[in-house]
């Protein structure tokens, strides 16, 4: 069966809630998944497969992903990527929600290793909820096994959900689901936000963060977490507990981030925060394959401030999409492409939108 091109795939909430009240909201904590064993690591590019190419470096950034039910999305974000124009990206970075619903290890063929068969460049990246929740109680299934089996492996292996090695992808081997990516050009800090809602950090995650922010390298720095701070989506909205956490990392190692990446939320937006003296981009990028998009609260139109301090600078609720970014000469820029199944299964006939934001950070 094939889906009609442009099929209206959006959801939202019925409410009149307007973009203020979701942009950052205070909810319920709810049951958090116990960490893997291990603790927060460090990896060279080359340690997880990536060649670094030096002072300048492009790669893609995707979150949400996971074709469950509805391949035809993701398939067509990863042709689109496989297409895209302009400089060649040296790997790929995921924010999240990698597999649907619960992180199965049985899913990653379907749902990982295909649709990605064809690009051929090192995956990375960080968890999300659906990839660390485990179904039911009395499960022996380990939170987050399906991740650390497959992206934290020891060595390069043949993934035991694909023995013959039909899809050609090893498994990663990133040191642990908190980790931070080092490349001549710019440092990824990446962290695991659990299961919950609004995600939630262990105060040893923060304690970990705090380390990695001040131990950084004088040049850009990322930090990736898969529930967003902001965010003003009708169906989730953004973390007020993530955006804390954060901030008391920020100010405990003296150092700020000079972009912030997110997912959680099935659309793509981009927002300017003002902390003192300074900016810092806020990023959710979650339309990367999931089938359902979120639509945008009401009251905010791109280029106004939401709440004092925080401007919603760009958004895409309509399409699919990825971002590629840039770092050179301690600048950070980027492409925001969205991407319209047609009606191949496989993502062949999609329609792709190249650049439909492009920012210089």
């Amino acid at each position: 069966m094939t889906e009609a091109a442009g099929a209206d795939r959006s959801v939202g909430m019925a409410s009149e809630v307007t973009a203020a009240e979701q942009l950052q909201k205070s909810a319920p904590h709810g049951e958090t998944q116990p960490l893997p064993e291990g603790a927060g690591g460090r990896a060279s590019a080359a340690q997880v497969g990536i060649e670094d190419p030096g002072p300048e470096v492009s790669f893609l950034v995707i979150g949400d992903h996971g074709g469950v039910k509805a391949p035809s999305p993701q398939n067509a974000v990863s042709y689109a990527m496989q297409e895209a124009n302009g400089k060649a990206p040296a790997f790929v970075y995921s924010v999240g929600d990698i597999v649907y619903f619960y992180g199965e290890e049985w899913e990653y063929p379907h749902q990982f290793y295909e649709p990605y068969a064809h690009l051929r460049l090192p995956i990375v990246g960080i968890p999300g909820n659906h990839d660390g929740d485990i179904k039911g109680k009395t499960t022996k299934r380990k939170p987050l096994d399906g991740f650390m089996a497959n992206f934290c492996d020891s060595r390069p292996s043949v993934p035991p959900s694909d023995p013959h090695f039909e899809f050609e992808r090893h498994t990663q081997t990133q040191p642990y689901c908190d980790w931070t990516l080092e490349l001549e050009a710019v440092t990824i800090v990446g962290l695991y936000s659990n299961v919950t809602s609004h995600g939630h950090l262990e105060e040893s995650q923060v304690e970990w963060l705090v380390g990695e922010l001040r131990d950084a390298a004088a040049k850009p720095l990322i930090v990736s977490l898969h529930h967003p701070p902001y965010s003003i989506d009708a169906m989730h909205g953004g973390s007020e507990r993530m955006g804390e956490a954060l901030d008391r990392a920020f100010n405990a190692s003296g150092r700020t981030p000079d972009l912030v990446l997110s997912g959680h939320v099935h659309n793509y937006q981009r927002f300017t925060r003002k902390r003192g003296q300074e900016e810092i981009p806020y990023i959710v990028i979650g339309n990367s394959g999931y089938h359902n998009l979120h639509r945008f609260a009401k009251g905010t139109e791109a280029g106004e401030e939401v709440v004092a301090g925080v401007t919603f600078e760009y958004g895409d609720e309509s399409e699919y999409g990825f971002l590629a970014l840039t770092v050179a000469k301690g600048r950070i820029s980027g492409e925001y492409s969205g991407v319209k199944p047609g009606r191949m299964p496989d993502g062949s006939d999609a329609t792709i939108t190249p650049a439909k934001e492009s920012f210089q950070l």
